[in-house]
């Protein structure tokens, strides 16, 4: 048990992971929504010559499908399929039980510029909840897209949505010793691809800054583990630590200004904050057990990490300001890789039983521990800034892929690149200024 401990959160990183920028990805449901909200989404009417660049309505079909909250109805069932408000009939839609109706259309400008629209309705009360109408370059389809879906889990949850944000994940290229270690992002869905860190060595445990602005990263350049800062944006990188021994496990505080980091430079893995404008470290734990994978809270007063000071790894919370820690894991052998949720609630994590290492959530109110997954080779939870969702890895076929499953467990999906394993992702905050789609109107 001690080695599978040591690999997964001291040498995550050595792990063979792999996929490219240009991979091809699927999408595949291995777990269906029960009782989501019934939703009818006309497929939308493009007007323009050839086929349509991108399914709109297909974009935003997957993501509400994908957040467990919604049964996208089949579109073969549809008596009728509007694309204009004067031809919505409600009676044809209360037939099939839909609850909420989405029509709308994308229409080529020329200059490869199209124009997007569509209206949400409440079925039953036969009235308009939201439209808009948007201006965009074809390469902003799947954002327009992604936020449409946005908005219209909020109108019909009451909760902002989280598909118009972005993952960051972990891939290589080739073999462990010779291959190319990649630092990626993607929209939410694992669409769209950028590489914003390649390596001949090891990267490990990204984690997004609270603006979405940056990511923080373990490199084993030059055959030691350095925490560095990588903005996405202009593409600069900052070394943030190089203490001796271990330096890993970043994870930001809520207002930005500070690094949690597990260090070992005084003998021992522990926890530590670093203050990133003035370079100021300050311990937190003490103990001769291996203290690692700081997690702040999201009022910044509080971090849980993992610790096999009772023997296995557990959960443990202490202080910002360090002090004594106190245990929150008991049910089952192994516990860790915490993240909170957004509202502070709960934290999805690593639970494993007799080697099967699983995604749950922890009621931290009531310590009541939640399995979600079936599966074996879990890891890396990392939950949706809206907390609706988990992104987390896993392995198919000796393959690593990503998975998201929602946070009541109803509804799983798999991401799987073409070529090789991916790993270690990470769900963005949001960022509405990086990622809004120009031009919407209301309709």
């Amino acid at each position: 048990m001690m080695g599978r401990w040591t690999r997964l959160w001291i040498a995550a990183g050595l792990m063979a992971l792999s996929g490219a920028s240009h991979a091809v990805l699927t999408i595949e449901i291995t777990r269906g929504a029960e009782t989501g909200q019934p939703i009818a989404i006309v497929p939308f009417k493009f007007d323009g010559k050839g086929a349509p660049p991108q399914v709109v309505s297909d974009v935003i079909g997957a993501d509400l499908t994908r957040s467990g909250r919604f049964e996208v109805l089949p579109a073969k069932d549809y008596v009728s399929r509007p694309h204009e408000d004067k031809d919505v009939v409600f009676k044809d839609w209360r037939i099939l039980k839909a609850e909420a109706l989405v029509i709308g259309g994308v229409r080529a400008l020329g200059n490869k510029q199209y124009q997007v629209q569509f209206r949400l309705y409440d079925v039953f009360k036969e009235t308009q909840l939201a439209g808009y109408r948007y201006t965009v370059s074809e390469s902003m389809l799947r954002t327009v897209a992604h936020q449409i879906a946005d908005i219209i889990h909020e109108k019909l949850t009451g909760e902002p949505g989280a598909f118009n944000t972005r993952i960051a994940y972990v891939t290589q290229d080739g073999t462990a010793r010779t291959g190319t270690h990649k630092l990626q992002i993607a929209d939410s869905d694992g669409f769209n691809p950028i590489t914003v860190v390649s390596s001949r060595e090891p990267l490990m445990s990204p984690a997004w800054s609270p603006d979405g602005q940056q990511l923080a990263y373990v490199s084993f350049e030059q055959k030691r583990s350095k925490v560095y800062l990588q903005n996405v944006i202009d593409g600069r990188r900052e070394l943030v630590a190089e203490f001796s021994g271990i330096n890993s496990a970043p994870a930001w505080s809520p207002d930005g200004k500070q690094l949690a980091l597990t260090l070992s430079k005084d003998g021992n893995a522990e926890i530590y904050v670093l203050t990133l404008r003035s370079r100021a470290l300050r311990r937190i734990t003490n103990d001769p057990a291996i203290d690692t994978e700081p997690a702040w809270s999201p009022d910044g007063r509080t971090l849980v990490f993992t610790s096999d000071r009772a023997g296995r790894p557990q959960l443990y919370r202490v202080s910002a300001d360090g002090g004594r820690a106190t245990r929150l894991t008991f049910e089952g052998e192994y516990n860790a890789r915490a993240s909170y949720a957004p509202d502070g609630r709960s934290l999805t994590l690593v639970s494993a039983y007799r080697n099967q290492f699983r995604i749950a959530t922890l009621r931290l109110d009531s310590g009541a521990l939640q399995v979600l997954t079936d599966t074996t080779l879990d890891e890396s939870p990392s939950f949706a800034p809206n907390g609706r969702m988990i992104l987390y890895a896993t392995e198919v076929r000796g393959r690593g892929v990503l998975a998201s499953i929602s946070a009541e467990g109803r509804t799983r999906q798999l991401y799987r690149f073409e070529q090789g394993d991916v790993r270690e992702p990470a769900w963005s905050p949001y960022n509405r200024e990086l990622q809004q789609a120009p031009g919407g109107a209301k309709e």
